[in-house]
């Protein structure tokens, strides 16, 4: 059984839908962030970053136990132990490859920051809400051309790209966004939350 150490962020929510999808048997330890769990003797010596999620799986690549950290990582780990959610055709994994770093170099990261001045911050800062926001909205019109095209981000077939991205844009309230105005990004969205294994995963840890 592998374990998740996770929270109720987007980065932990990737982790705990793509288990869900698998159907992998998994056990959660939930990290309260909001108490500084992340930064525990115990939790760094799993997480040297100090950052959610991080998995531990008694069964690794060599039959040993592997600790891995760091949501992209660990996707692309759980697809190619299953041989699921990334293409093994080399043009359709560089892809996939792709729209995952896109949400790992420019969603999540300015996502997070318009998250944090728009909801969070204690002091209204306007150019940061500005700067966060005016990118926050040109990302999700990246992601609408591409879906104006193609069933899911990286082509017909929904990969880690849309699982990775997914929780991210289930904050869109946080954000000031309102998905009317990105018709694909909405019909997407749309779609990926009715799938079970993506309702469970998102409520993920249950605390």
């Amino acid at each position: 059984m592998i374990d998740l150490y996770t929270w109720s962020t987007p980065n932990g929510r990737k982790v705990s839908v793509m288990l869900e999808e698998l159907g992998l048997p998994y056990r959660v330890h939930p990290i309260d962030i909001n108490k500084g769990d992340q930064f525990t003797p115990e939790y760094v010596a799993i997480c040297p970053n100090s950052k959610i999620p991080a998995i531990t799986d008694p069964d690794g690549p060599d039959g040993k136990p592997i600790t891995l950290f760091e949501s992209g990582a660990i996707l692309i780990y759980l697809a190619e132990k299953t041989g699921r959610f990334l293409p093994r055709e080399p043009r359709a994994r560089y892809v996939t490859l792709e729209w995952l770093m896109f949400q790992m170099g420019g969603v999540g990261p300015f996502f997070g920051q318009a998250h944090h001045f728009m909801k969070f911050a204690k002091v209204e800062v306007p150019y940061a809400i500005e700067r966060y926001g005016k990118e926050t909205k040109r990302l999700y019109g990246v992601m609408d051309r591409q879906l104006g095209g193609n069933a899911y981000l990286a082509g017909p077939d929904y990969t880690i790209a849309d699982i990775a991205t997914y929780p991210w844009v289930s904050r869109f309230e946080f954000h000031r966004v309102d998905l009317a105005e990105f018709p694909n990004v909405k019909r997407w969205f749309d779609a990926i939350g009715q799938r079970p294994a993506v309702k469970k995963g998102m409520a993920v840890p249950s605390v």
